[in-house]
């Protein structure tokens, strides 16, 4: 790994496509293997490059750990830096993060002012990206904190994609003024990426723009098959659940390398009294510490409903990344102070059920190994987003077989199949209607059956890694062409 003033480079593993076979069969694979040699014969010696903000902490990074590997398996020259940037430029992509989904953050302007602090972050990591990207390489630029960059990194002969992760499928102020805070920055991108059409802003819909939804690894750390006993070892280990921990039995894991992994490190855990027992059903939602995806709603809604439409035995888990420990959400300590302070305003009874969890995030993969147990222990998860782009934990769950409920906002509706697959939340802001669906799905163990059953069937066909890296060969082709 390099590392300079503002650019560090992650290194991934190389990893073969030939795993895929036992989930999709030769066939395909074999097809993704021809298209990846044809693409490698196309780049000569050239380099695709992909640069985002961060290394840890939401999909995009965990999507570009997952989907490099296979690419560098298929013998295709392609690396990840992540940019610096300081507090005052963080705050202002947080906020424009919140613009395009249509919602106004914390109120501050993104005027003048904060154009200024913006292209000053930037300036230098193009400086030091200039140095390393050559004529002709591919350039993939992750959401609002790259956008920037577009410009000079075409100047210099690259081929720029620019990939945004985000959107909503209205208009309003907001939206108006984050895409006019960008717009300046995205004329000489060769190409757009977004992960539904009504995403898909003014600036954009010129015919640049493409459509590629995102994907999970079946085999990384947060997806990997374990066994019951490891996923009760990983959450006493971690003070998630109530011990003992089984006999005999490691919180193990397998690396993205190969090598054995231990969770060594426990949770952060803010709870009355004691942990969930192991029999007890449980309501689980894992997301980042953002206001859009409305960890106090949940909270609130499980207990609206705690003692009527939910059995007085059901425990609620609230969980997230250390609150420290992403380096481009400057906003999750905010947001936990305040979900604290609402889970402290509960009813003794109903805050002794109810589970706020800060999980380790120094490793990574450790990390999503104790996401993994969480999510296969959990009885029903929960994804009550306001606004959501796609929502990869979505995804997570339903090839885990977990029945999921969702709001029905962005891309969480070209996930789930109302009813069949999971089961939407029409109205976010329904907090007796989240906890009638709790209720229906909690007291019915042959619905979770059907509904988890439907769910991983759906992830098969449609939003695995193999599909991902099929349709980014055709983009990078297209733009090679253009």
């Amino acid at each position: 790994m390099f590392l300079s003033m503002h650019l560090t480079e992650v290194r991934v593993p190389a990893r073969s496509l030939r795993r895929f076979e036992s989930v999709i069969g030769a066939s395909l694979v074999n097809e993704a293997l021809g298209a990846a040699e044809a693409l490698q014969r196309r780049l000569g010696g050239r380099v695709i490059w992909n640069v985002n903000s961060t290394a840890v902490g939401g999909g995009v990074a965990e999507m570009l750990q997952s989907l490099l590997s296979y690419v560098r398996g298929a013998g295709i020259n392609t690396r990840w830096l992540v940019i610096r940037g300081d507090e005052p430029f963080f705050r202002v992509t947080k906020r424009l993060h919140h613009a395009l989904h249509g919602a106004a953050g914390d109120g501050s302007p993104l005027g003048e002012g904060e154009r200024r602090i913006y292209e000053a972050a930037l300036r230098t990591n193009i400086v030091e990206l200039r140095a390393f990207v050559e004529p002709g390489d591919i350039v993939i630029l992750h959401d609002p904190q790259t956008a920037g960059m577009v410009k000079a990194l075409a100047e210099a002969g690259a081929r720029v994609i620019w990939r945004c992760h985000i959107g909503w499928e209205q208009r309003n102020d907001e939206t108006e003024l984050g895409w006019r805070f960008l717009a300046p920055y995205l004329g000489a991108a060769h190409a757009f990426v977004f992960s539904r059409h009504a995403y898909v802003p003014p600036p954009c819909d010129d015919g640049r723009a493409v459509i590629i939804q995102p994907s999970i690894d079946v085999f990384s750390a947060k997806n990997q098959a374990l066994s019951e006993e490891t996923v009760r070892a990983i959450l006493v280990h971690a003070g998630i659940v109530e011990g003992p921990m089984p006999e005999a039995v490691r919180p193990g894991f397998v690396r993205s390398d190969g090598a054995p992994g231990r969770v060594a490190r426990s949770a952060d855990v803010i709870r009355l009294g004691r942990a969930p027992t192991w029999g007890a059903p449980m309501v689980v939602q894992i997301s980042r510490w953002d206001p859009l995806k409305d960890m106090e709603g949940v909270m609130r809604g499980f207990a609206e409903g705690f003692g009527h439409t939910l059995p007085a035995t059901a425990e609620l888990v609230l969980a997230g990344p250390n609150v420290h420990g992403v380096a481009d959400d400057v906003e999750g300590p905010e947001v936990f102070s305040r979900v604290l302070a609402a889970w402290r305003l509960l009813p003794h009874a109903v805050r002794q059920r109810v589970h706020l969890i800060n999980l380790p995030t120094v490793d990574v993969e450790e990390n999503a190994a104790i996401v993994n147990a969480l999510q296969r222990h959990a009885t029903v998860i929960v994804q009550k987003s306001l606004r959501e782009g796609f929502g990869l934990t979505v995804t997570e769950a339903m090839w885990k077989e977990r029945p999921v409920i969702a709001s029905d906002v962005g891309g969480i509706r070209d996930q789930i199949e109302d009813g069949k697959s999971g089961l939407l939340l029409h109205d976010p802001a329904d907090l007796a209607g989240l906890g009638r669906l709790l209720g229906r799905v909690l007291g019915d163990p042959a619905e979770q059956r059907r509904l988890g059953q439907a769910a991983r069937e759906r992830v098969m066909e449609r939003f695995l890694g193999v599909r991902h890296l099929l349709d980014y060969k055709m983009l990078i082709e297209r733009c090679d062409a253009a």
